[in-house]
C-alpha cells in the first residue's frame, strides 16, 4: 500500500507541472514492482488530479455547463475530438512497449519533444478553433511517456496570444473530458486498478487539490526547458546503462 501512496503523491504534485507526470509515475511503478502495467495505471491515476482540476475551476466549469462560456464549450469538445482518437492510437502502440530500457528511451524521447515546447514557445494569434485542434492533437500525444500533457498543450495555447493565466486555465479543463473518458476505458477492461490502486486514486486527489494553486506558481518561475532536457538526457543514459549490464 505505502508505494501506492507513493505514485499517488507523484501524481498529485507533478500533474500540475509541464514535465510528465505520467513518465515520472510510470518509472516509480517499475521501481518498486508493482504487478500492474506501468502506462495503464499511470493514465488512470489522472483521475484523481482531474477531480481537483474539477473543484478547484469549479466556477468555470458552472459556466460551461450551462452553456453560458459558448466559447470555451466548442473548445473543449473541439480539442477533446481530436484527442481521444490520437491517445487512443498511440496508447496502443507504448502501452506494452514501455518497460525497462525501453520505458526509460520512451521518456527520453517524450522529454526531449517537451524540452522542444519550452524552448519554441512563442505568440502567433492563431485562431481559436485552430489551437483547439493544435492542442488537442499535442494532448492525445502526451499518452507517451515523457511527453508532458501540460507542457503540450501550453506550448499550442501559447500561440494565440492568450494571456499565461487562462492558458494554464484551459490546459487544465481540457484535460478533464479526455482523462473521464480514458479512465473509464481502463476501468472497464481492468477493474484490479480500483481493487489495488485506490489509495494511490486517493492520494492523488488530495495532493493535487492542495498543491495546485502552489504549485502554477513555482511553473511560472521554473526553466522547465533545461529540467525537461537534463532529465531526458539521464533517461538516455539508464536505458544505455541497462542496456550494457
Amino acid at each position: 500500500m505505502v508505494s501506492y501512496i507513493v505514485i499517488g503523491i507523484l501524481q498529485g504534485i507533478f500533474e500540475w507541472l509541464p514535465i510528465s507526470s505520467e513518465g515520472i509515475v510510470a518509472l516509480a511503478v517499475q521501481l518498486f514492482s508493482l504487478k500492474v502495467n506501468p502506462v495503464e495505471i499511470a493514465l488512470f491515476l489522472h483521475l484523481g488530479t482531474v477531480f481537483a482540476a474539477l473543484f478547484y475551476f469549479r466556477k468555470e466549469w458552472k459556466e460551461v455547463f450551462i452553456f453560458r462560456d459558448k466559447e470555451m464549450v466548442r473548445f473543449l469538445l473541439v480539442a477533446t475530438a481530436v484527442s481521444l482518437p490520437v491517445g487512443y492510437f498511440f496508447y496502443k502502440q507504448v502501452k506494452d512497449m514501455a518497460v525497462g530500457s525501453a520505458l526509460l528511451l520512451i521518456m527520453g524521447a517524450g522529454l526531449m519533444v517537451t524540452a522542444f515546447f519550452h524552448k519554441a514557445r512563442k505568440t502567433l494569434r492563431i485562431n481559436f478553433d485552430v489551437l483547439a485542434v493544435l492542442s488537442g492533437f499535442l494532448q492525445g500525444l502526451a499518452v507517451i511517456p515523457g511527453l508532458s500533457r501540460s507542457g503540450s498543450t501550453i506550448f499550442a495555447l501559447s500561440l494565440g496570444g492568450i494571456p499565461p493565466s487562462r492558458v494554464l486555465k484551459i490546459s487544465y479543463m481540457m484535460s478533464v473530458p479526455v482523462i473521464f473518458a480514458s479512465s473509464l476505458y481502463l476501468w472497464w477492461n481492468n477493474n484490479n486498478f480500483l481493487i489495488e490502486g485506490w489509495p494511490a486514486l486517493i492520494f492523488s486527489f488530495l495532493v493535487g487539490f492542495f498543491t495546485l494553486e502552489f504549485l502554477i506558481k513555482i511553473s511560472e518561475k521554473i526553466n522547465f526547458f533545461k529540467f525537461a532536457l537534463t532529465f531526458s538526457l539521464l533517461c538516455f543514459l539508464g536505458a544505455f546503462l541497462e542496456f550494457i549490464f
